[in-house]
């Protein structure tokens, strides 16, 4: 029994108004009951509850628990997706069309079976009444008030009684039915939810016959932090629980929501703080600004970090367009047109090269390796466009053009979350120089609730001696005056990281006290791995390991960044909290440089020489051959023949090439590339 009714398979197929009437007639059916269905333990708790409480379902658990329903009052009313309260009002109209199935309670958002249920299907549901035990559930409460801070409170259920009801008294409502659900938050098989009471005229409106439903207006305190966490609007103080029903049991779900917990959801919804969590170095690891290779990668990928960032800010999945471009493609002179003779020894180990099979004169074809270039789109739930990246650069594997693509719009991300309060033309300047095409109207609107956030918590945090930095403003680097110099300790050993190498330390990070009184280990890992070169650690971390050797150790103190990283990192968030609004306090690095790893050839080429060398040798090459206006060029030590090969895609008075090498290995590989068409 999963809780379906095969006649609601394709409900968007009837009328809307109908399919909703006829899906909660079925959800308060005998059937449904005994069911797997999430929807079904809320029926089956409400059946626990007390006096005039007893059977009585909250319409928001309606709305929020069966997505049927939801889709359907979405279809109805589109706004129902940003304002879930919304769904109530449809919900409640819909009762009385179930005149003699389903009542509702006078002044409340609850609807009840009007018949009981019989007593077999009630034994079958496995619903006991006489049970004592509690249940005990850390959750968050979020204050509306941005001068209030959030505070971990403790729901204690009975496994006899309704959760829900729980929740109502912690958020100062008589009963469940004025409890409002939003969608669900972080994974989609979690059940982490906000919880926020509907005021007596919201309850007020929500039961009135009103002829259009989208001329609501809440009055009331927007919560700015509870509505970033889901893309919904939430009004008034709020807890964040992860407490319910699931598909898998008929026992109520709950684990605990801790202050570390939330602050680590928190800083994962800018890029930044994605990754950060995905390497668990919060305090140490930063994206990078730069994709090299997928074997120097360390953490999550740029692609599958902005899938995520999509997610999470109820954007569709962004659309990725790679191109494939031949590298002849941009030649202004095509090499059939070209007038260059092979020399004999080309011929020969090109026919070496192909197994005698054949050779340069047969008129057949060699292939023409290609480059890729991606084009990413971000658009929003209704489609409208709102980013469309297109990089000029071009990389030899499609993976790397897509991941290198993402990362570009991961980068213009993190710099608008880092200035929220940024003006228009500026927004846009910034989106030109990462050649992003913003479609500013659309990206401020799905960006509301940041923008909400960003202008009420500037002036919630004046005056306050432990003012939390702002929420989506979690961008943060740090100068040479935020740090001590650094003390390196040991024996030179001679073996120093470069750029483009991978190294590996060990490290911890302690929050200390002015004077060095307390200290707290907040973060340590015995080994982490990172590039060198393109930003993947905190900048001052950096600049210390690049002066070591391996073996040396180094300490060094940096002032702090925004609170919500410390918060995200420790286990016990509150004793920090105090610390840190009582005492003066920076974070304290201790670093060994375990082993470096050099860069290959062609890294070591990217990260020391820009343009790359190669391309530069080129340049040179043709520069000298137009100015003298050479007819024959011999490259001694041609290996694979990189420079002839890019010779051939410039026009130039040269007639003949010759590759000399001591490798034959080598002049084969040349000479299968290098012959033009």
């Amino acid at each position: 029994m999963l809780g379906n009714n095969p006649a609601d398979e394709n409900p968007s197929e009837k009328d809307p108004c109908d399919a909703l009437i006829g899906r909660i007639k079925y959800l308060f059916t005998d059937e449904f009951l005994s069911s797997f269905h999430p929807m079904s333990g809320h029926l089956r708790a409400a059946l626990q509850r007390k006096g005039g409480l007893y059977g009585l379902v909250p319409a928001s658990v309606i709305a929020a628990c069966d997505t049927k329903t939801s889709n359907l009052c979405k279809l109805l009313n589109p706004e129902v997706e940003s304002k879930p309260f919304l769904a109530l009002s449809l919900i409640m109209r819909a009762i009385p069309r179930l005149s003699g199935f389903v009542v509702t309670s006078k002044g409340q958002l609850s609807i009840q079976k009007q018949n009981p249920y019989p007593t077999e299907i009630i034994e079958s549901s496995d619903i006991q009444q006489c049970s004592t035990e509690s249940i005990l559930v850390n959750a968050i409460q979020i204050p509306a008030s941005l001068d209030e801070t959030i505070q971990p409170v403790t729901l204690d259920i009975s496994s006899s009684g309704y959760y829900l009801d729980v929740i109502a008294q912690k958020l100062g409502v008589t009963d469940a039915s004025k409890v409002l659900l939003s969608r669900t938050i972080g994974k989609a098989s979690s059940e982490t939810r906000l919880y926020f009471a509907a005021s007596e005229s919201l309850v007020m409106e929500l039961l009135s016959d009103h002829a259009n439903v989208k001329d609501f207006h809440v009055k009331g305190l927007l919560n700015a932090r509870a509505s970033y966490f889901c893309g919904q609007e939430i009004y008034g103080d709020a807890i964040m629980a992860s407490v319910g029903y699931t598909w898998r049991s008929k026992e109520l779900f709950h684990e605990d929501v801790s202050l570390q917990s939330y602050y680590r959801m928190l800083i994962s919804k800018i890029p930044n703080g994605n990754y950060k969590l995905s390497r668990e170095a919060i305090l140490t690891a930063e994206l990078p600004s730069l994709f090299t290779t997928k074997a120097n990668w360390r953490g999550s990928f740029p692609r599958e970090i902005l899938c995520t960032f999509c997610r999470q800010h109820q954007l569709s999945e962004p659309i990725f367009s790679p191109t494939s471009i031949p590298l002849k493609a941009s030649c202004k002179l095509p090499r059939s047109q070209k007038k260059l003779k092979v020399t004999e020894a080309a011929e020969l180990a090109t026919e070496y090269t192909n197994g005698g099979s054949s050779n340069a004169g047969d008129g057949e074809s060699v292939g023409l390796e290609s480059s890729f270039r991606c084009e990413v789109k971000v658009f929003s739930k209704g489609q409208d466009l709102i980013i469309e990246c297109s990089p000029k650069e071009i990389y030899k594997k499609q993976s790397d053009a897509i991941q290198s693509a993402s990362l570009q719009v991961l980068s213009w991300l993190n710099a608008y979350f880092k200035d929220l309060g940024m003006p228009l033309e500026k927004l846009n300047c910034s989106a030109d120089a990462l050649g992003i095409r913003l479609t500013s109207e659309n990206f401020l609107k799905e960006f509301a609730l940041c923008q909400s956030l960003h202008n009420v918590q500037q002036c919630g945090n004046q005056g306050s001696k432990l003012s939390e930095s702002k929420s989506t403003n979690m961008e943060y680097t740090l100068s040479g005056q935020d740090v001590c110099l650094p003390n390196i300790e040991g024996s030179y050993s001679g073996v120093c990281p470069s750029s483009g190498s991978l190294l590996c330390i060990s490290y911890s990070v302690s929050l200390v006290t002015e004077g060095g009184h307390t200290k707290e280990l907040i973060e340590s890992k015995d080994e982490f791995e990172f590039e060198i070169g393109n930003g993947t650690v905190v900048s001052t971390l950096e600049g210390v390991v690049t002066q070591m050797s391996v073996g040396q150790c180094a300490h060094f103190n940096m002032n702090l960044p925004p609170h919500e990283f410390i918060l995200a990192a420790v286990d016990d968030p509150a004793r920090i909290v105090s610390l840190l609004s009582s005492e003066i306090c920076s974070l304290e690095y201790h670093v060994t440089l375990l082993r470096v790893t050099e860069p290959s050839e062609e890294r070591m080429e990217q990260a020391l020489f820009s343009p790359p060398l190669s391309k530069q040798r080129v340049e040179y090459a043709v520069q000298h051959i137009k100015k003298s206006s050479a007819k024959t060029l011999v490259d001694f030590g041609c290996g694979s023949g990189s420079l002839l090969d890019s010779l051939l895609d410039y026009p130039t008075s040269l007639e003949k090439m010759v590759g000399a090498d001591l490798s034959q290995k080598s002049l084969s590989r040349a000479a299968r590339y290098c012959i033009p068409n």
